[in-house]
């Protein structure tokens, strides 16, 4: 299985952005992946920090390189 970290190195290489933990989160929910759930995380239902609109492709596009969706 791919972690956080892979993925926040890829996308920091192809793209030359930094992505949080939080945010590949909550697209793996959004593409009905199991997501670990942070032992810091506040609330199940509400996210602090959602995944901003113009990162969510870039995120899926890490997932499908790796094979994940």
């Amino acid at each position: 299985m791919t972690t956080y970290e892979e993925i926040q190195t890829y996308i920091k290489q192809k793209y030359g952005i930094t992505v949080k933990t939080c945010w590949i989160a909550h697209v793996k929910e959004l593409c009905g992946l199991n997501p670990k759930i942070a032992v810091n995380r506040q609330s199940l239902t509400r996210r602090k920090h959602p995944c901003p609109s113009n990162k969510i492709a870039i995120i899926k596009e890490a997932f499908k390189h790796f094979r994940m969706i």
